[in-house]
This record gives structure tokens, sequence and C-alpha cells, in this order.
């Protein structure tokens, strides 16, 4: 039945708690075709499984009857840029070939297609418009419903936040009868720049901003993507709902009733006759639309509401004569839910915030000139220009110049690092000296900062056991509090003979303290925070139930090479014999240039690194299963493993130095100039920078750490043993997988590292996966967490992080039912009312809240 099932996704605006989210979840779940539904308040989003049954107008229209407005979130065009690389985890001979026979490049193939009519489109065309002057998810749904009106139009995306609209249409759509349409509800028009897809779209109602299904066209020279000359998107992303929280609809509502509570007050006071009737108008313009939410939601299946509780708390308050306590308690119950909506809005800016990192604009250097382009635009392969003091403008590498790199808006390092050529750089970066010239590896869709976004708010609906609970346990509880505030206020005056009007007023009360606003806000709030805080610093969580099982982690299995170690052998001693250590390494490197292989790479970074010169090297060829001969400087030179080089003269000399490197876990490589010896060359892929102080991390928290690979035992046991680890060696991926499950087996709760297709069997295996930043797309994807930017010192500062979380979900549950605990007892013994209720209900809010956001501001020990 799956295989049928369509997955649909929607914003939803004016969500600020869970509550929202069980009402709307509720009522679609009840329409048919709907298989499941997942409704995310910390993104603003909801996610439908559904059959072909489903209808989406019905969906529509019942969240639209629960004071929310829902609109399509089109699902994102990604970039694609095909290519291979080889890689394996095998033992290398030295000098087994100057990479002889090996192929390398890429090979594309593209679609033709055009006005032409070769490749013509097949389906229906999507095509993409600006629509200016829109501040407001109501203004999105006017648009949206006046262009469905349209004949051809078979869908329509409206984006209040990026001021945009996306229409599905077939070749009937008038294109001035569109922009008619828009115009004449008061809204700019006009074609909007085309995602970034890797080709060029195809002519549509409005010119070349449309893409059409089935077909794909050519890129513009210089790499850039077609857009719009004239300016960009203009994003207002960084604001809940597309607006200002002061221009919400909620906000306009609180206003309005603190408006009319302030006039009732006025009013009263001169015209003491109608103070009643004035306070009843103001109750009216505050509670009608509560009331009216409370009716829907009880239609669509959720007829215990927060909306329910106050509205009859305060019909009740009216009956008994309480009108000014009444309206009092609307208004700040409106107050209230527009601080949850400030502070959800909050939560989702500190995320989406990473995308205002990335310059609007990048300069491109074509035919002899510098363009200035947009940013939007670029793509794959393109290179572009960074000068000193800019944001890089996309993912790329480095292939000329050099400069220190800004990467603390990203991933929060304050030292800025040294790149040079071939080195990657992330977009929204900043290059601080010097001028790069990097090439484009990633389309704006697709770099880094937008994989962030897109992986955390679909994280953010995936809700964690202790969210389950916590909805699971309102649904009981608020029923519950509508039979205790009935019992309290029936029985004493039936029973005890006591007063009807107090008891009634002490059971209006305890409405109004059960409501459980702050109860089902502690988790999601709380998750979202540390999601969004950890997404800022390059710590990945795929959701709340991968952040709480990070927090109760005892075990973590590292993998070596990648994750431990840097993945990219270096030369780490050069030991000279009768010449000196730069003669050796110019000669070496003089060997080596032009060769691939990941050592004779290492040989020549040395040589760079320390400023040795490479001179020519003459008849330079590799002999198979032995090293690279040649001549330099006029000597027969020889650079290849101990057992070549002993073959053609004595290193007996050299074997009790060569044992000590080798047990000491590196590669060595001999280079004979002339008859002799000239020096060796050890080699090894060293451990990361920040290794030592990320397995010290885990040792102090008490975290049994574990070194698995599948390298030899002797380089294994002496990385592990520079660092203080155990370490298990030449072990195949299934192994790694059952060493994982014996540790289970063993009590531990066991997180696994790793970076490559080799780790994904153990990565599944583990309670936690953890991809290494640079991993494979295999690894990244099965993975339930990712550490981005390659730092061991990450690991144990994610566990952390999540071990911070939840203890700040234990502190939000304490205050909300703490809070409630102390006025309950207050309100039955008479020392307070509606007003303290209502005040403890609101407070109790805003204290979780704020309490939540205060992992925005987490940092790393």
């Amino acid at each position: 039945m799956s295989a049928t099932l369509d997955r649909s996704r929607y914003s939803v605006a004016d969500m600020d708690c869970a509550s929202c989210a069980s009402k709307i979840d509720k009522a679609v779940r009840g329409l048919p075709g709907v298989e499941d539904v997942s409704v995310s308040v910390s993104t603003g989003s909801m996610t439908v499984m559904h059959g072909a049954a489903f209808d989406e107008e019905a969906m529509t229209s019942r969240v639209r009857a629960l004071g929310h407005v829902v609109r399509p979130i089109p699902q994102p065009t990604r970039a694609t840029h095909d290519g291979d690389g080889d890689g394996d985890g095998s033992a290398h001979v030295h000098g087994s070939g100057r990479d002889a026979g090996h192929h390398h490049g890429h090979e594309h193939d593209h679609a033709e297609g055009g006005p032409d009519g070769v490749g013509a489109p097949t389906g229906p065309t999507r095509s993409r418009y600006r629509v200016g002057g829109m501040d407001c998810a109501s203004c999105a749904a006017k648009v949206d419903t006046a262009v469905r009106r349209l004949p051809g139009v078979e869908d329509v995306s409206v984006s209040a936040s990026t001021e945009t609209m996306t229409v599905v249409h077939g070749p009937d759509l008038d294109p001035v009868a569109l922009e008619r349409q828009v115009r004449n509800l008061g809204y700019g028009f006009a074609p909007a720049p085309q995602r970034p897809t890797g080709g060029r779209a195809a002519t549509g109602p409005r010119g070349p901003t449309s893409e059409t299904h089935g077909y794909a066209g050519h890129d513009r020279p210089g790499g850039i993507q077609d857009a719009a000359s004239s300016g960009h998107l203009h994003s207002h992303a960084e604001e809940a709902g597309g607006a200002a929280w002061w221009k919400t609809r909620k906000a306009r509502l609180t206003a309005a009733c603190g408006v009319a509570l302030v006039a009732a007050y006025l009013v009263g006071h001169l015209f003491p006759q109608v103070e009643e009737l004035a306070f009843l108008l103001a109750l009216a313009v505050g509670l009608v639309p509560v009331g009216w939410r409370a009716i829907t939601a009880a239609r669509y299946g959720t007829p215990f509401s927060i909306e329910t509780l106050m509205t009859i708390a305060a019909v009740g308050a009216v009956v008994i004569g309480a009108q000014e306590e009444a309206a009092a308690v609307v208004f700040l119950f409106l107050v209230g839910e527009m601080l949850e909506g400030v502070a959800a809005g909050r939560a989702r800016r500190s995320i989406q915030g990473l995308t205002s990192l990335v310059p609007k604009t990048a300069l491109v250097e074509a035919d002899g000139e510098t363009r200035e382009v947009p940013a939007e635009s670029l793509a794959v392969g393109v290179t572009i220009l960074v000068r000193p003091g800019d944001r890089i403008a996309a993912d790329g590498t480095i292939v000329e110049g050099s400069g220190a790199v800004d990467e603390a808006p990203v991933t929060g390092e304050s030292v800025p690092k040294r790149k040079a050529s071939g080195d990657s750089v992330f977009a929204g970066t900043i290059n601080t000296d010097g001028v790069l010239r990097v090439k484009v590896t990633a389309a704006a869709a697709d770099n880094t900062i937008a994989r962030v976004v897109r992986l955390v708010e679909e994280a953010q609906e995936a809700k964690s056991p202790t969210e389950r609970f916590i909805d699971r346990f309102s649904k009981v509880y608020t029923p519950a509090v509508l039979v205790v505030g009935a019992l309290v206020a029936v029985v004493p005056p039936l029973l005890f003979g006591g007063a009807w009007g107090e008891w009634v007023y002490k059971g209006l009360a305890i409405l109004l303290i059960g409501c459980p606003c702050a109860l089902v806000i502690s988790t999601p709030a709380a998750i979202a925070a540390g999601l969004s805080a950890g997404a800022r610093r390059g710590l990945l969580m795929k959701g709340g139930v991968v952040l709480e099982g990070l927090s109760r982690i005892t075990a973590v299995a590292l993998d070596k090479t990648g994750t431990i170690t840097e993945g990219k052998p270096k030369v780490t001693d050069v030991v000279a014999a009768g010449r000196s250590e730069r003669d050796v390494l110019s000669m070496a490197a003089a060997l080596e240039r032009g060769s691939s292989h990941p050592l004779a790479l290492a040989i020549l970074d040395r040589a760079k690194a320390d400023g040795a010169p490479v001179p020519p090297a003459f008849d330079a060829q590799a002999i198979a299963g032995e090293g690279v001969s040649g001549s330099v400087g006029g000597l027969k030179a020889f650079l290849g493993s101990p057992q070549a080089v002993a073959r053609r003269t004595s290193i007996a000399d050299f074997e009790p130095r060569i044992s000590i490197l080798n047990d000491e876990g590196k590669t060595v490589s001999i280079l004979l100039a002339g008859e002799g010896v000239a020096g060796l060359l050890a080699i090894r892929d060293e451990p990361r920078a920040d290794a030592a102080a990320g397995l010290s991390a885990l040792k102090e928290d008490g975290i049994h750490a574990v070194m698995l690979t599948g390298d030899n035992r002797r380089t294994a046991q002496a990385i592990a043993g520079s660092l203080g680890i155990e370490a298990q060696a030449e072990l195949l991926p299934q192994d790694k997988q059952r060493i994982v499950k014996e540790l289970q087996g063993r009590g531990f709760v066991v997180a696994k590292v790793g970076d490559g297709i080799n780790d994904a069997p153990a990565l599944a295996a583990a309670d936690v996966g953890i991809a290494m930043g640079g991993g494979t797309d295999v690894a990244l994807e099965t993975a339930d967490a990712a550490v981005l930017h390659g730092r061991m010192r990450d690991v144990p500062d994610m566990i952390a992080l999540a071990k911070s979380t939840m203890g700040n979900i234990r502190q939000n549950i304490t205050i909300a039912l703490g809070l409630k605990a102390v006025f309950l007892v207050t309100t039955v013994i008479g020392v307070t009312g509606l007003w303290p209720a209502i005040l403890a209900d609101t407070g109790a809010t805003v204290l979780v809240t704020a309490n939540a956001m205060r992992l925005l501001g987490w940092k790393p020990r």
C-alpha cells in the first residue's frame, strides 16, 4: 500500500504551541485518503501522507476553519552534478605506477531543449513570479485563491516570505489575465528568477522564467543560469509568517482587544449606567474569534481545546456577573498567545537566519570582464572572484590564490583558517585577505547552508519520545481539568451548603489554571532551540528522537581514517644521509611530480610547505611494484619501498630507524641518489589537531571510546597509543557492525562515528549514527546526526548539547506543572481568582519559552 502513497508538505501559519498542532493533526487525519500526518510547530509546517482519494481543498478548508492559513510548499529543486572518484581501503605499494592507465574526467550528457522544439515539453509548465507587497500569510492566501480560479491553472504555491508565486499550468493559461488578477488585488507582479537547477528553463507564459517537466536545457555562457537581470528575490524569511510580529493577525487582535478594554474602563467611569454593556462589547472583541476557533476545533474532532476552556471560563464569568474580569482574562489570554507566536518565530528565525549569510551577488570573470550576477544563479563549475573582505557566494574549491577565511558565521570557529588552491570553502564564510578564485561545486539550492536548513526543518517535524508523551498526557489532562473545575463549582454548594457564586468563580479559575499551553510547549520549544543551536555550529541532529538518544550515550565507536585522522597522508619525518633534508625533499618531489597518488601528493605538499625547490626530473618512469626512477640534477635517482631499495643496495645501517618508524604506523620510502642512500621519508595519516582534546572530553564525561578500523594492526595501535584509546583493527564493515552490537549487549548506549561507505552498516546498527563532515553521501544519509565541519571536538560537544537540551526540558516541565500546582491550591482556598489564574498560565508559558530560548545561545565548552 505504501507504494501508492504521496507525500505533500504545507506551510501552516499562526501555529505557536503543540495544542494548535494537535488540533490540526486530528482534523486532517479524519479526511478520506489520509494515511499519516506530521505537524511541526517549530517549522510552521505539515506533512501529509495520502492516497488518491485525498482532497486538498477539503483539507485546506478544515485547517482554515481552525484559524490557520495553509498553503503548499514546493519540493526543492536540487542541482545535480555527476562525477565519480575512486577510493578503497586496500594497501598501496609505493611506486607501483605513475598513475598509469588512470582515466580522470567527467562525461556529461546534456539533453537539448528550448524554443526550437528539440526535446519539447510533454507535461505541465512551472512558472515563477515576483509578487510585491505581500507581508503576511493572509495576503498569500488571497493571491493563491484568486490565481487558482484562472483557466489552465493546475496548482499554485505562494510564499509571502520570499514574495514569490509558483504556478503549474497548461498551455491555455493567459499571462495577461494572470497579471491582471494579481494586480487587481493590489500587489506588484513581475517574472521571477528561476531556482538554480543547473539548466536553463523553458519559455513559459512570461518568458524564460518557467521550467517544463520532462526535459532539461542548456546553461548560459559562463555558467550563469537564467535569472531576471534586475535585482534579486527579496526575502522576509527572517520574520515568522512573512511579517514582523506586530503586524500579525494575533497581534492586531490583541491590540484591538486591549483598546476595547481600555475604552470600556473609560466609558464605565464616565457613564456608570452602561459600564456592564461596555465590558460585554470589549469581551466580544476578543472572545468571538476565540469561541469560533473552539467551535471549529470541536467540529473537526478536538472538543477539549485551550479555546474551549477559555470560552467556558469567560461565558461563566459573565453569567455570575464578572464581565470586567472576563474581558481582562480574554485580553491576557490573547497576550499569552501573541508571546508564544513571537517565541516560535524567534526559534524559526534562528535557523533560517543562516540563509542571510550568503551574499546576494557574486563576481564572475568571463571574456576578460568581471560581472556581478545574482548568487542564486551560479551554476556548478563556474569560477567566481572573491575579494578581501567579501563573503563567499557559493560552496566551492579554491583554484587560484590563498587567504585566511573566517568560518565563524558558519562553523563557530573563532580563528580564521588559511586556505589555498585545492581547499574547500563554504558559502557565507568571509575571505579576510588575498584574492581567491573559487570553482563552484554546489548550486545555491544545494550548498551546505541550504542543506542544513532543509534537514533541520525536516528534523523538527519528528517528535521525540518525551514530546509524544506530553501530547498524550495533555489529551487526558485537559478534559480532566474540565471535570475538576465542574466538581469544584458544583460539589461544595450541593453537599456542604457553599455559596454558588463563590464556588462557580473558583471552578472557572481552575479552568484557566488548567490551560496546558506551558506544558505542551515545554518540549518542542526546547528541542527546536537545541536543533537550531547545533545547526549553527555544524552539529546536525535529525530530530528530537536523535537528540534524546544522544543525551543517553555511554560509548562511542570511532572510525580511524577521516574521523580520528585527517584522512590525508602527510610526511612526518625526513631523515637525511649525507645530504640536507631540503635536498632529500627536492629530489623526492622531482620524481613524484605529476603523480596523483596520495603518498606522492604528501611528498609534494611537504616540499611546498618547506619551500624546497622541485627541479625537473628526466627519464622518469614507474617500475611496477617497486617505485619510481629518473634523473635529477644529473644523478640517477630512485624512490621506493625498503624492500625494493634492498634489492639495489644495502640498507642495513637504516633498518633500526625504519623499524622504529614502522612501529609508529608510518610508511617508509627510501631515496637512492647515485649508488647510495640519500635519505628516508616517513608518511602517515596523522590524527586531527583536536583529536586528543575530543577524546579527552569524552573520557571526562564518562563515555567509553573505542577506535574501529580496517587498517593494519600496527598502524592502528600506533595511532591509538598516541591518543590513549582502545583500538580494534583489520575489520571489515560487518565486523564493525558486530562490535557495535557487542557493546550494546554489554549495556552500553552506543554512538558510531564514521565517514565512509564501509561505516554505513555500523552507523545503522548503532543507537545513534554520527557522520563526520566531508564524508560520503551514503554515510550522511545513513547517519542520525552529522558533524559537518570535521572536528573531533564536536562529537562530545554534540552530546553535551543534547544533555543540556534534555535538562532544559525537565526544567520546563517542572515550571509548567509547579506553577499550576501552586495556583490550584491558592485558588481553592480563596487567595487568588480569575486574573491571577490566567496570569499564572501566561506567566508559565512565557517562562517556559524564555527558558527554552536560552539554548539558542548555547556555546561549546
